[in-house]
């Protein structure tokens, strides 16, 4: 398939049916972690709707109604979670996102899984103002949807060294506002050690006082999902990259709690 797959998902905790809109490995960022090989600079290809519908509904009709589960999930996650807007790269710079989440609508609906299963969003958030994204944002929030909004720094230098974007955080918190408002959202934060050291002091109180900055402005922010690194990245850096203890993220995971929002821990 092009644009569907499936994935046993550890965060989950089931199986996700994955939609890539960004088959030619293209993403307007280019985080350090990324697991994506040969990852370019650039956007989504034109997306081939009806292909993709064919493609969502014979998987589907497999995990459902066929012997997918049986033959290829353990039985601890038989279950159907989601369906994700992932892949390998930015999803929304498809331009034709706001029609992709009717598509899938359509499907969710004819299967009856609509209210039963999420629509995920997984997004750097960059393209979050943009009209077409607002569109989406809104139809998804319709369909049970959820954004994980990737907030991984707090500063334009952990964004630089960590996403390589040059994107001011001020704009791009007010591009988590946007998202916030129309569709249910968190916040997707990975941390790890560069070079053998954990996010510094000044990176830590920068992501706190993001945190306290949301809560005090109100923004309808769900929680922070916080990982660690799960798989290695495909990236040029992955050799000064390295997972961090387990108990490093459950005392920031603390922090960030005390500081107002609920938090996930995957490490």
């Amino acid at each position: 398939m092009t644009y569907v797959y499936p994935v046993v998902s550890r965060r989950a905790g089931g199986v996700s049916v994955g939609v890539n809109l960004n088959p030619n490995n293209a993403c307007n960022w280019a985080c350090v972690y990324c697991q994506v090989p040969d990852l370019t600079r650039g956007t989504a290809p034109d997306i081939d709707l009806a292909q993709l519908e064919t493609e969502l509904r014979a998987l589907l009709d497999d995990i459902l109604h066929g012997e997918f589960m049986q033959a290829r999930v353990p039985e601890e996650a038989r279950r159907l979670n989601d369906i994700a807007l992932s892949g390998n790269g930015e999803p929304t710079s498809c331009r034709a996102f706001s029609q992709v989440i009717e598509r899938i609508g359509r499907v969710m609906a004819d299967f009856a899984l609509a209210g039963k299963i999420k629509l995920v969003l997984i997004t750097n958030g960059s393209l979050a103002d943009r009209p077409r994204v607002r569109d989406g944002l809104q139809k998804m929030a319709a369909l049970n949807g959820e954004v994980w909004f990737k907030f991984d720094s707090a500063t334009a230098s952990g964004m630089r060294a960590i996403n390589q974007t040059r994107i001011a955080p001020d704009k791009q918190f007010e591009r988590l506002a946007v998202a916030a408002r129309l569709c249910p959202t968190w916040l997707q934060t990975c941390v790890f050690a560069l070079d053998g050291a954990p996010p510094s002091d000044a990176e830590q109180a920068a992501y706190l006082a993001a945190v306290a900055r949301i809560r005090q402005q109100q923004i309808p922010v769900q929680g922070v999902l916080l990982y660690g690194l799960a798989r290695p990245s495909m990236q040029p850096q992955a050799g000064r990259l390295s997972a961090l203890p387990a108990a490093w993220l459950d005392e920031f995971a603390d922090r960030i709690r005390s500081a107002g929002l609920p938090v996930k821990v995957s490490p």
